[in-house]
């Protein structure tokens, strides 16, 4: 028959995943209530960081020990444990907090007003042309709603941890981490806006990233929670812009653009996904989505056009696929190449 001191007993050896020791050490279980008739037992957990994949972790830990000690069923709350407590472990947190912060890193995000403009495709690809020119280049999958990264680059391995810190995949030599590799089966994400603050937080200040030149960040598209949460936590970073060259998709991807500004988030430059179709055969050029968006959009908002990306396939290799990576000889590989050069030179980096 569970009991509450069982129920103690069975999670209290569990470790708290941020400060490392027991729940019991930390007297991190608040509540247990038990229905006898339902078998059911419901817990309140204490822990340094809600809303994050180590939450998950823990989540999962106390379900299977609950079960194994005989509940039927298993209902977990989390809250924060007290500030006090925090203090006493906060120069631990913040010296890895400002790991990251402390090195020679530039911080890109890929924005967009809507979706559907290829965002997620030209931050992939802007992060191998970077690394391809030799650069040390981390790509963060923030779009946490629309994780698409691992899939797109043919990503099939996770992440590994060693000591405290998550190692991120690396492929093309771009170092990868996405929600996608903390969510089984595809499942969708439900979350509030200040959990996704927190799991956002967690790729910065969790993630061994070692030395890096650049990190890149495919944000959600639009102006949302995320967006929001990069624009507080990174107020040096720069930003591109992805349109089409549809009036329509340029008038939305300007408000991506005007959040920047007002957060005093330098814009780099607007990239034109989409820009024409060119036929194999004849070498003609038809613009399927119309012209001047990219021009009209930079225009707007002060800053220069990148670069204009067709519409065309990459050339895929069974041995090495990734879906949406181009190739280094690809017509619009080399346009990539010539986008990343010119990134390197507006930073002089």
């Amino acid at each position: 028959m569970l009991t509450e001191k069982l129920v103690r007993d069975v999670l209290g050896g569990l470790k708290e995943p941020f400060l490392h020791k027991t729940l019991a050490e930390l007297d991190a279980i608040e509540e247990i209530k038990i229905k006898e008739e339902k078998n059911h037992v419901s817990v309140k957990v204490l822990i340094a960081k809600t809303g994050t994949s180590e939450q998950l972790q823990l989540q999962t830990q106390i379900v299977n020990k609950l079960k194994e000690a005989g509940a039927a069923t298993v209902g977990i709350r989390f809250s924060e444990l007290p500030e006090e407590l925090l203090a006493q472990h906060r120069n631990v947190e913040q010296e890895a907090q400002n790991l990251l912060q402390s090195k020679n890193t530039t911080f890109i995000a890929i924005a967009s007003g809507k979706g559907g403009v290829g965002k997620s495709t030209v931050s992939v690809n802007l992060a191998v042309a970077l690394a391809r020119l030799g650069k040390k280049v981390g790509l963060i999958d923030a779009d946490i709603y629309g994780f698409s990264v691992p899939d797109m680059m043919g990503i099939t391995n996770r992440p590994v941890v060693r000591g405290e810190k998550i190692i991120p995949v690396e492929r093309f030599g771009v170092q990868v981490i996405s929600m996608g590799f903390f969510v089984e089966d595809n499942a969708p994400i439900i979350w509030r806006g200040p959990m996704l603050g927190k799991m956002l937080n967690s790729f910065f200040s969790e993630v061994e990233w070692g030395e890096l030149d650049y990190l890149l960040l495919d944000l959600p598209p639009g102006t949302g929670d995320v967006a929001l949460d990069v624009h507080t936590m990174l107020p040096s970073c720069k930003e591109i812009i992805v349109t089409t060259p549809h009036p329509t998709a340029a008038f939305v991807a300007a408000r991506a653009g005007a959040m920047a500004l007002k957060t005093e988030h330098e814009v780099l430059g607007v990239i034109e996904n989409m820009a024409y179709f060119e036929s194999k055969l004849t070498g003609e050029k038809e613009y399927v989505f119309g012209r001047g968006g990219g021009d009209k959009l930079a225009e707007e908002l002060n800053t220069v056009l990148l670069g204009r990306l067709p519409l065309n396939q990459p050339d895929w290799n069974e041995e090495d696929f990734a879906p949406s990576v181009y190739q280094e000889d690809h017509q619009i590989g080399k346009i990539y190449l010539e986008i990343a050069e010119k990134v390197t030179s507006l930073l002089k980096k």
